[in-house]
């Protein structure tokens, strides 16, 4: 099983190489999309003109063609075309003090306003959107120590708004994408996204992989997740990779393709079930751990200079140390070693959240 599977990811992979496609390039969120901004603006636009014929055409007894002497509805649209845009061939003109009068109350008016509306939209369409395009060119140069979050979907999505919750700023967060609509939901949280194949060495390089903090992986489907991985591991061998599998043995798949995390989501929801079996609060605890907005949060972290030589139960964040992780080996808190913190240990600890702290930690 496991070889089959590695041999359709190595065909895929290079099939992935022979069909390159064009990745669209990094982009910062927007509140109205390009078409409905457009929309609106020439809505507008076709408003106000309307508007102005209408004035003119109730009001066609004010005016003189000075060709036939008679103002046909033609006539109207064709002097306020050249009203608004201010060319003024003088064949039709306003004679009475009650049209001129229309001209310089109402009509100048929305003549200036049409005319910034389509300055505006040039503005907005041309310079703007082009210098925006630059600007994210230039961030997208020095992207470092960010996050990369490849595969949108439910996973995905509930990664990134966990991330926020815990303090991480949308900007250091880069999603990575082929869906168009996943991108537009992630859009709307302020992360940068960029629409490309996860598997091709070029949508990588484009988000600065090898400069990123972490990469969260989940492409929805295992085989694409581990090749997601292999991917990202060729080009950034030092960065800590997290993949979401859901079969079992996939997991051993993932974990020799480089992920130093393998997350499998029907294995954790098993546990819960198995947990709230054997107690009424288990599952609700463990929930509370793995969510910034419980009571308890659980986090990893470096040990402290001023903790080295103390044991877990005296940490100076006040948490509750659970394990150590020195040497590539896990440690809890009940063995010999973890009566000595050493420098570059690894702990795991519990510690109380905003919400635990102001109510009391009755989980801890």
């Amino acid at each position: 099983m496991a070889k089959r599977d590695t041999n359709q990811i190595i065909a895929r992979k290079a099939d992935k190489a022979v069909a390159a496609r064009k990745f669209k390039p990094l982009r910062r969120a927007v509140k109205i999309p390009v078409w409905g901004d457009l929309s609106i603006r020439l809505g507008a636009a076709l408003f106000l003109i309307f508007f102005v014929v209408m004035i003119h055409w109730f009001d066609r007894g004010g005016l003189r063609d000075s060709v036939d002497g008679e103002v046909s509805f033609l006539d109207i649209v064709y002097f306020t075309m050249i009203s608004i845009t201010t060319t003024g061939f003088g064949d039709i003109a306003p004679v009475t003090d009650r049209a001129r009068l229309v001209e310089a109350v109402i009509v100048t008016p929305i003549r200036f306003l049409v005319f910034f509306i389509f300055v505006g939209t040039a503005y907005n369409f041309i310079i703007k959107r082009s210098w925006e395009k630059w600007r994210m060119a230039r961030i997208q140069e020095k992207l470092s120590g960010h996050v990369v979050v490849l595969g949108y979907g439910v996973s995905g999505s509930e990664s990134v708004e966990e991330l926020i919750e815990r303090g991480t700023e949308a900007s250091k967060i880069v999603v990575v994408d082929p869906s168009e609509d996943r991108l537009a939901q992630a859009e709307k949280l302020g992360v940068n996204v960029l629409a490309g194949d996860a598997t091709r060495d070029e949508t990588l390089a484009a988000v600065r992989v090898s400069e990123a903090q972490s990469v969260l992986v989940s492409a929805g489907r295992d085989d694409t997740s581990i090749l997601i991985t292999l991917t990202v591991r060729h080009l950034a061998p030092n960065v800590p990779i997290s993949v979401v599998v859901r079969a079992d043995d996939n997991e051993l798949l993932a974990r020799q393709a480089g992920a130093n995390n393998v997350i499998n989501p029907v294995r954790f929801t098993g546990l819960l079930l198995a947990g709230s079996a054997k107690g009424a609060h288990i599952a609700d605890y463990l929930a509370d751990l793995a969510s910034v907005t419980g009571r308890v949060q659980l986090i990893e972290r470096v040990v402290r200079d001023e903790e080295c030589g103390a044991t877990i139960g005296d940490l100076t964040s006040g948490g509750r140390g659970l394990r150590i992780y020195r040497n590539g080996r896990a440690i809890g808190f009940w063995e010999d070693e973890c009566k000595s913190l050493q420098p570059g240990d690894v702990i795991v600890e519990i510690v109380p959240t905003e919400n635990g702290s102001t109510s009391g930690d009755g989980h801890s």
